[in-house]
């Protein structure tokens, strides 16, 4: 078998099996009463996610539901998603007040995470998304599968912003103003 056609196997696979997490997801919201704690499927799917840390142990994602959170998607070898890391700090600085979070979460293999952070500490949590990030990314509305991709969900854990490329913290500070006035 060829390295291409057990590349492909494996996508494949990794997107079937995030498919049946997400219509199990789906079937799960279903058979809750209707109400207030319902989630839309996309935010389900991300709610119901856990990802390695770069420096070991587990980060479920639901130990940050409660707050508002954003959820960067991002990889080493992409300029733009490098260039917006230290405004996702700056944010998540200013807004930490008002009870704001930053995920970041990492496209890309665990040793390159790892030595990029040796030259550029970040202040705010990692998560190793590793493929199925990418498929992640396209359930929670990334079409193109493009990177940088960020999302925002409110308090509740609904998703209610997202923006393929790079963002700026003028533009996050927007988004949250928005958010505020309703």
């Amino acid at each position: 078998m060829s390295e291409s056609t057990s590349n492909l196997r494996r996508k494949l696979f990794v997107a079937a099996g995030i498919g049946a997490a997400v219509i199990g997801a789906g079937v799960s919201l279903g058979r809750r009463p209707a109400g207030p704690a319902s989630l839309s499927s996309a935010a389900a799917s991300f709610w119901n996610a856990r990802f390695d840390r770069p420096e070991g142990g587990e980060l479920p994602a639901a130990s940050f539901k409660g707050k508002p959170l954003l959820l960067n998607f991002w990889a080493t070898w992409c300029p733009p998603c490098v260039k917006e890391l230290p405004e996702l700090a700056q944010f998540e600085r200013e807004f930490k007040g008002q009870g704001w979070q930053v995920l970041g979460l990492a496209i890309d293999s665990p040793s390159a995470v790892r030595e990029f952070l040796k030259k550029l500490p970040l202040d705010f949590p990692l998560g190793l998304a590793g493929l199925t990030g990418t498929e992640l990314t396209r359930t929670l509305g990334n079409t193109q599968g493009g990177l940088p991709f960020s999302v925002a969900f409110d308090v509740s854990g609904e998703l209610i912003w997202r923006k393929l490329g790079a963002t700026n913290l003028a533009e996050l500070r927007q988004m949250t103003g928005k958010l505020v006035a309703g």
